[in-house]
């Protein structure tokens, strides 16, 4: 029987679980954190990316539940991790350089300029309203994504996919 998972062939016909364990044999130290983002389809989008960068680790903080269609079911494999507060969240982050991605505070830096070190997670927030204030306060940086055209962002979907890929240029090629 064809296996029709959307995975590399290296994983074709392996069941979920061996799949997970063999990516966790070479996962980047990169963590993924998510904050109250409204629409279900772009967290599932950020999931995907996640799984194909090969995170360690996915953050949701507030919202628990999503789409996970939009993930085409590469939550299967790799860790994601719920919390109810920002405090919940920061607990886990002991030692790791905390980089938000966010456009819309003077604090921000452009993307481009960042110097990525092994131990970062990169923070995204809503749609609307960005990361709010009190996880921003606690970013030890900020960065923005250069804009070229007339809209002022990309979606938080798209923006996770350039920020991760950023980071695994500097770090895993």
């Amino acid at each position: 029987m064809e296996d029709t998972r959307n995975l590399v062939d290296e994983y074709k016909g392996m069941p979920n679980e061996q799949v997970f364990a063999a990516l966790d044999k070479k996962r980047t130290p990169l963590e993924i954190a998510i904050e109250n983002v409204e629409h279900d389809f772009n967290i599932g989008t950020i999931v995907r990316s996640a799984n194909s960068f090969n995170v360690s680790k996915v953050h949701i903080i507030g919202k628990k539940k999503y789409n996970r269609r939009g993930a085409m079911c590469t939550d299967k494999y790799l860790e994601i991790i719920h919390h109810p507060t920002i405090e919940d969240f920061l607990s886990t982050q002991k030692g790791r350089e905390l980089v938000a991605i966010e456009n819309n505070t003077p604090r921000a830096l452009p993307l481009h300029d960042k110097k990525f070190i092994q131990n970062t997670t990169l923070i995204f927030g809503s749609e609307n309203n960005g990361i709010t204030p009190e996880l921003l306060e606690k970013a030890h940086d900020v960065r923005y994504i250069e804009s070229f055209g007339s809209t002022r962002s990309v979606n938080v979907g798209v923006a996770a996919g350039i920020a991760m890929y950023e980071y695994t240029r500097q770090l895993v090629f």
